[in-house]
């Protein structure tokens, strides 16, 4: 054949094979865990990341916030090897109907057996592309061989090499000097060669990895050879070496790890952290893939100053059921001189439609274990542990469950007596429906429970608590009336000499009402509509004297602005407030055009006809006119901040018995300023500020000041700087914070450094981060 410009549908040549298997989906799996060397994606042919998802902006106010995915905003765009074609299709189910294009300056053929193409050679087959200078195929061996800057890419992988010797029938090839970068993932390196012994296996000589630029790489992962299995998805590698700015830190003569999702058994990253409590340790995790839908992690720990602690993790995720336990163990505690040790588990099970079973079990070895390993104010403000199992049902209407709760003490200022007593067991049963089918507008309903308290040296007995109500709500486009009628009975069999059978019959009715007036208004320039919402709650329940009744879990509840619309003034069923009683209450909202609301403000009050004359023991009867005054606002007009604020005045001694004030800003796009004021009378006193200050796209301020006004102390500080670069991230905090109910402080600090897209070495910052700093997200 004359040499001339070639081009055509040469199904004959699929070079490498180009196919990929099907990627099978298994049922139900675990999140997965990031395990040490994660460079799963040194698998050059085929390999694929997983794609990184937008940037979800946490909105204003949220308590807590996901994390984002993991940022190379700062590097290079993807394409590093400077070949890059963007508009390649980018499914891969393609190619197995798909043709093979092939385009060349010259076409040379002796004879029908043997190809040469020559001159810009380009062969595509859906997102597949190869370009060579010069291609040789041989029909009946299927035999090949490319020369002169071979370029390879497909939608995942970029790849140059100098050569690149094979067969397609079996599929094998051979590269040499092979540059990669993987597209979605951004893993990229050299290897002196590339071998492909077939679809599902490869193996790599003297190859590197790094998420970093090629020009700029600050860690990158050395290995003299690496071997894909993909079938199983594992990848061994030998004399693994880390190196950063130049300098090798880390050695390992062996190392397996998982090249996809699938989770592969082996270390994770150690993390480091001191203290002055606990003193410097070091946690060197290690993961157990013990089968898709159950996996165990166990921590070992080492304390300069106490010991050596195991923890340890087990999840576990069926069809009909979930669960995770947790568990550390501390033999011989070097400071305390006993054991030490905590568990906890978290499980559900579907054992019928519409029915389940439930456990939440926290238990610690003793009083002053979250003082000597807890690190927040969370856990040093902990005094009590809860414990619970329950059978729950539900259906269109009802809802029931049988089940127990149970308490650990876990403040050791506190008396035994403190501890809550256990129910042993709990029964309730809740529902509602139409009198007259379930679109009848009157309404009945129950509220039921039966509880066995029990505690040691305390009296105990057995309490029965029933409601039964009717309720017709009405309601239209601008007004609402739930008008509720019910009769409250409780009884108690109490394990005491005499009267050891008191019981309680009240009846009780209320109704709701409220008015929605609208109209269109304008501020800052802006088109909003405002509501104007008046709203009165009566409340009516006969004083019934209930001073012969125990306390078994009833306490006056924290008043606030929800408490104006509630039916009893007490938790529990112990007391049930009398109350001749109306509300009145105002709130005007502003939204905007897509309906969101961007300020919001309420106030109210509840006026009483009749003295409170229903209390706990050594609590005196009450004749104030009314409540105190409740007022609640909030503020954002738009994303960037947001400002909340709540009063309670009380009007019978003329002084404030709760205040607070909110104020959020949002910095750049990953930086957040927080303000908070809290006040509650006799109390507290509290000034709280936080921020993540963004100096510029590299450096971040990070920090924290929590002080009591009242106690005239910090209750917890920290100041850190955060370094993020294209694959490197370093976070650097100082804390100071109380530990314990006595106000003893604690000074910790905390290094994480993170190699982007292989994990993290030092305390993970961000849990703690996020906890702290209100609107903080970090990254995965």
């Amino acid at each position: 054949m004359p040499p001339g410009r070639a081009f055509g549908h040469l199904t004959a040549l699929p070079i490498l094979s180009w196919t990929t298997g099907p990627v099978q989906r298994r049922s139900r799996p675990l999140p997965s865990r990031r395990l040490l060397a994660l460079a799963t994606t040194l698998a050059l042919y085929g390999a694929a990341g997983a794609a990184q998802a937008g940037d979800d902006v946490c909105p204003l106010g949220a308590f807590t916030c996901p994390k984002k995915p993991v940022s190379y905003a700062l590097c290079k765009p993807n394409a590093l090897l400077g070949f890059y074609v963007p508009d390649l299709p980018q499914d891969p189910n393609l190619r197995e109907q798909a043709t093979t294009d092939v385009d060349a300056a010259e076409l040379q053929s002796p004879d029908s057996n043997v190809f040469h193409l020559s001159g810009d050679v380009r062969m595509q087959r859906a997102d597949q592309l190869l370009r060579t200078e010069r291609l040789d195929y041989t029909r009946d061996s299927t035999a090949y061989s490319a020369s002169g800057g071979v370029r390879y890419q497909d939608h995942g992988l970029l790849f140059s090499a100098d050569a690149m010797q094979g067969t397609t029938t079996p599929n094998r090839a051979h590269a040499d000097d092979v540059r990669y970068q993987l597209l979605q993932s951004r893993g990229n390196g050299v290897a002196r060669s590339a071998e492909l012994q077939d679809k599902q296996h490869s193996t790599f000589r003297s190859v590197t990895y790094s998420t970093c630029d090629p020009d700029a790489r600050q860690w990158e992962l050395h290995a003299s050879s690496l071997s894909i299995d993909r079938a199983s998805g594992v990848g061994r590698a030998r004399n693994v070496s880390m190196w950063y700015d130049g300098v090798p830190f880390f050695y390992f003569p062996y190392l397996r790890f998982p090249v996809d999702d699938r989770r592969q058994t082996g270390f994770l990253y150690p993390s480091l952290v001191n203290s002055n409590n606990a003193g410097f340790s070091i946690t060197l995790p290690f993961y157990l893939n013990l089968a898709p839908n159950y996996d165990a992690t166990l921590y070992p720990r080492s304390y300069s100053s106490r010991g050596y602690m195991l923890g340890g993790e087990f999840r576990f995720l069926t069809e009909s059921s979930k669960g995770q336990l947790e568990f550390t163990y501390l033999p011989d505690d070097r400071e305390a001189h006993r054991d030490r040790g905590s568990l906890n588990f978290l499980g559900s099970t579907r054992v019928a439609p519409g029915w389940s079973f439930s456990t939440n079990i926290n238990r610690v070895s003793d009083a002053h274990y979250f003082e000597d390993f807890g690190n927040s104010l969370l856990s040093a403000a902990t005094s009590v542990l809860g414990s619970n199992a329950y059978l729950n049902g539900s259906g269109d209407w009802w809802s029931a469950g049988l089940g127990v709760d149970a308490y650990q003490l876990t403040d050791p200022t506190l008396p035994v007596s403190a501890e809550p007593y256990k129910r042993l067991p709990r029964l309730y049963f809740n529902g509602e429906n139409g009198m007259f089918g379930e679109d009848s507008g009157l309404r009945w309903g129950v509220r039921s429970e039966a509880v066995a308290f029990r505690k040691p040296d305390a009296l105990e007995g057995d309490r029965i608590d029933l409601f039964p109500y009717i309720t017709w709500p009405l309601e239209g486009a601008a007004w609402f009336v739930r008008p509720e009628v019910g009769y409250r009975y409780t009884a108690y069999d109490l394990h005491r000499d005499t009267d050891n059978h008191p019981s309680r019959s009240v009846p009780i009715a209320d109704v709701d009402a409220g008015l929605i007036f609208e109209r269109d208004t304008r501020l800052f320039g802006d088109s909003y509509t405002q509501t104007l919402e008046p709203r009165l709650y009566y409340l009516r329940v006969p004083y019934r004297n209930q001073d012969n009744l125990p306390i078994f879990d009833s306490r006056l509840l924290t008043f606030d602005y929800w408490q104006l619309f509630s039916s009893n003034r007490f938790a529990g069923a112990d007391r049930q407030g009398d109350a001749n009683d109306l509300t009145v209450a105002l709130t005007t909202r502003l939204l905007d055009g897509g309906g969101v609301e961007r300020m919001s403000a309420s106030i109210g009050r509840i006026y009483y006809f009749d003295p409170q004359r229903v209390q706990l023991p050594g609590q005196p009867d009450t004749d104030f006119a009314g409540s105190n005054y409740v007022a609640e606002f909030t503020l954002q007009l738009n994303d960037r901040w947001r400002m909340t604020a709540s009063q309670q005045w009380n009007p019978n001694t003329n002084t404030t018995d709760v205040s607070t004030v909110g104020f959020q800003r949002r910095i750049a796009d990953d930086g957040i300023l927080n303000f908070a004021y809290r006040y509650r009378r006799n109390l507290l006193e509290q000034y709280d500020v936080s921020t993540v200050f963004p100096v510029n796209d590299r450096w971040s301020l990070v920090g924290r000041w929590n002080y009591s006004v009242r106690d005239h102390r910090t209750l917890e500080a920290f100041a850190g700087v955060q370094y993020d670069s294209c694959c490197v991230a370093v976070r650097l905090l100082q804390r100071h914070f109380v530990h314990n109910f006595q106000g003893q402080s604690d000074n910790a600090t905390y290094f994480e450094i993170e190699f982007k897209g292989i994990g993290n070495v030092g305390q993970q910052t961000g849990t703690f981060l996020r906890r702290a700093i209100l609107g903080y997200q970090g990254y995965e």
